[in-house]
């Protein structure tokens, strides 16, 4: 009896039904774990106080921060299967698994090392309050000890991307996340361990869903199979990981410098401003993964056609991919804002919170469709090989603003309107950038070119 494929056929056939049925379970698969981490932020706002609530949401750009970088390399492993996988380099796409793998691994155990010795100093430059500080220290010293789990489940969640198998990597997160919000229950409201115990459940459902993704690997059939004796770094294939990933980890980090930036301001404002913004950070989450989703469909499909030499499908998949990205900003955002008084109550009863969290989603959730512009297009253009060029743009535009919006006028309008509204500038701007840059790449590239760019 045939195996069920989990694959879809990229470069031929109908476009637009392939990108909805690629995009869809990646989507839900962003969606379902914000929501399952949306359950660590309400569970300790609800049963360990608004201090606890800080410390865990406060941490998030730290966490980005010093995850970027890494996470950036599963990019370039999402490119490179993609293009092996569409020009039929088999040999190609076995050893950029194998040294993918690795690599996840490797980083892992970096940052294990990372957060015990470093995020606590780092608490301190982004000025925590005193009575957030040892809670938001331990919290991260436990999350990253399970970031070897974590890597691995985002370096083998791209390499089932790029041959077009995204049920799987939502199935597996499905359950990673029903067993977080068990334990979050079983932690926090039985055994009293407040953040300790949010940190533990995260740890331990990252290491189920790293045994789902890498068990999926190892049954595989064909060139994606992983075989653990052949686990290896290949020196060509990390060089060439590292030029097309670097890029986008660096973006990340830089955006993550603007974000602890902003998060710092935003700590000026008093615990209650820090807890309002945590809450409506999570509900802005629902809406970027949504968007993000076509990011990541634009980069597999991309990559797929050019590696295929399709370059007339090549056009229709980035129409179509900004077309949808413009209708989910444009509900999702607008409708996080619109129930904005609803959705916040979960995180928090106090009205205090919930009005400071009202004010960041008007600004900053409701125009959101731009950033869909804005990321769709660097997907679209790495898909094309080009890595650098969009870290460079997304640097001096998105962050390079902010980061001199946050020096200059927010000094002297020192209110968090004025903080906030810099994100749909530095948006806008960036999005025109790349916009730019797309133009003259399309009628410059030619398909089937993978190495010249990158």
């Amino acid at each position: 009896m045939q195996k069920k494929s989990h694959k879809i056929d990229m470069v031929h056939g109908a476009i637009f039904p392939k990108l909805v049925v690629f995009a869809i379970p990646v989507m839900l698969s962003g969606f379902l774990q914000l929501l399952f981490n949306a359950a660590d932020v309400i569970v300790v706002g609800r049963f360990a106080g608004e201090n606890a609530l800080a410390a865990v949401g406060s941490t998030s750009s730290l966490v980005n921060l010093l995850v970027n970088l890494f996470l950036g390399l599963s990019v370039g492993t999402n490119v490179m299967v993609a293009n092996y996988t569409g020009a039929g380099e088999d040999d190609a796409v076995s050893k950029t698994v194998h040294t993918a793998v690795m690599t996840a691994l490797i980083s892992g155990v970096i940052l294990i090392f990372v957060g015990l010795f470093f995020t606590k100093p780092m608490l301190v430059l982004m000025g925590s309050p005193q009575e957030v500080l040892p809670l938001s220290a331990i919290y991260l010293k436990i999350y990253f000890a399970g970031m070897p789990a974590m890597m691995v489940y985002n370096f083998g969640s791209a390499i089932l991307r790029a041959v077009g198998d995204t049920k799987r990597p939502m199935v597996y997160l499905i359950c990673a996340g029903f067993l977080n919000v068990g334990l979050n229950l079983i932690f926090v409201i039985v055994f009293r361990l407040s953040v300790m115990g949010v940190a533990l459940a995260t740890t331990i459902s990252q290491g189920l869903s790293a045994g789902m993704v890498l068990n999926a690997l190892r049954k595989e059939d064909g060139a994606c199979k992983l075989e653990f004796k052949k686990l290896r770094v290949y020196p060509d294939k990390l060089k060439q990981l590292i030029r097309i990933g670097l890029p986008a980890g660096m973006q990340g980090i830089v955006f993550s410098i603007s974000n602890v930036l902003i998060q710092s301001s935003i700590n000026s404002f008093g615990h209650i401003a820090m807890a309002g913004s945590t809450a409506a950070a999570s509900i802005e989450g629902f809406v970027y993964v949504s968007m993000n989703s076509m990011h990541q469909t634009a980069i597999s499909f991309i990559s797929q056609n050019y590696g295929a030499g399709q370059w007339d499908r090549i056009k229709k998949i980035a129409l179509y991919c900004l077309g949808m990205v413009t209708v989910i900003g444009l509900v999702m955002g607008i409708g996080a804002y619109a129930g904005s008084g609803w959705f916040l109550t979960f995180y928090s009863d106090k009205p205090e919170v919930i009005a400071y969290g009202m004010e960041r989603l008007l600004y900053i959730a409701t125009p959101y469709c731009i950033c869909g512009w804005m990321d769709t297009m660097v997907g679209i253009i790495r898909g094309l090989g080009y890595s650098v060029l969009p870290t460079i743009v997304s640097l001096i535009g998105a962050c390079g603003l902010r980061i001199i919006w946050i020096y200059s006028i927010f000094i002297y309008v020192h209110t968090l309107p004025c903080l906030f509204i810099s994100y749909p500038v530095s948006w806008l701007l960036t999005a025109a950038a790349h916009a730019t840059c797309l133009f003259f790449i399309i009628r410059k590239v030619k398909p089937g070119q993978r190495t010249g760019a990158m």
